[in-house]
């Protein structure tokens, strides 16, 4: 149990805030929700209507240090792309698991830098003093 006034109050003070913040990820869970529920649905424009309303929403939490800008970063994405990928959209599924191809293969660097680098003699650093240990 807090001991000081200060102590007494900051109990007081988190009760509140934590309760203000769990109302906050909720908002956050039933906005992400609604845009799943409408991408399930199948209608891209609704999905993409229901997106456009509840960025806003993602970002406002955001903001406030509710979730990390990364994770809603994060969900904002997937939805996105889940939105995307609606109605047989080709070129968001062939991207997905498109094939690796073999990189290609780099031109010989001319030999005539690699000879002047070599022919060039090495300057040595002169040796750095050492601290004397206290």
């Amino acid at each position: 149990m807090a001991n000081t006034a200060q102590a007494r109050k900051r109990a007081r003070q988190s009760v509140k805030v934590n309760a203000h913040n769990a109302a906050l990820r909720s908002t956050l869970r039933t906005a992400i929700k609604k845009v799943i529920k409408a991408v399930e649905s199948g209608d891209k424009a609704v999905a993409a209507a229901a997106f456009n309303e509840n960025v806003g929403v993602i970002d406002r939490i955001a903001d406030k240090k509710i979730i990390h800008k990364n994770k809603a970063a994060r969900h904002k994405a997937r939805l996105s792309a889940a939105i995307k990928a609606m109605q047989g959209d080709a070129a968001v599924a062939k991207s997905a698991k498109a094939p690796k191809t073999a990189p290609a293969k780099k031109a010989a660097a001319p030999k005539k830098e690699a000879a002047s680098k070599a022919a060039a003699p090495k300057a040595k650093a002169a040796p750095k003093a050492k601290k004397a240990a206290e």
